[in-house]
């Protein structure tokens, strides 16, 4: 009987250590997210967050980046302009950032679980 104890206990030990989980297995809590959820509204602040944030990031893009910040080169470009192709430009930003984000976020989380599984335990000579 003490011998299963034992065993159990050791098992119990082993388990201790730290084992490195995957990116992917990682449980997403909106809760966590910057964006602003309001509790029972969520997907109604989802679609307004997936049609505005895209057209604000492509209207700041065509102001600041094709328009070089002129007001009046900005408004021209604007009326000729639908709203799908600033949305679309935005879209595009937005996805770029947010995969370089996920990526940076992948590469802290593998060194942070390499740096875990690399310590020794001590050892008597």
């Amino acid at each position: 009987m003490e011998s299963n104890g034992s065993i159990h206990i050791h098992r119990t030990q082993g388990n201790r250590l730290r084992q490195p989980k995957k990116f992917s297995k990682q449980n997403v809590d909106l809760a966590e997210t910057p964006l602003f959820f309001p509790e029972g509204y969520e997907k109604i602040f989802l679609a307004i967050y997936f049609i505005t944030l895209p057209y604000i990031a492509g209207l700041l893009f065509l102001f600041f980046y094709v328009a070089e910040g002129s007001i009046d080169l900005f408004l021209s470009l604007n009326e000729e302009q639908a709203f799908m192709l600033t949305w679309a430009i935005g879209y595009e930003i937005i996805a770029a950032l947010t995969l370089m984000w996920i990526m940076k976020m992948a590469i802290g989380f593998a060194n942070e679980s390499r740096k875990s599984t690399i310590k020794k335990q001590f050892r008597r000579p």
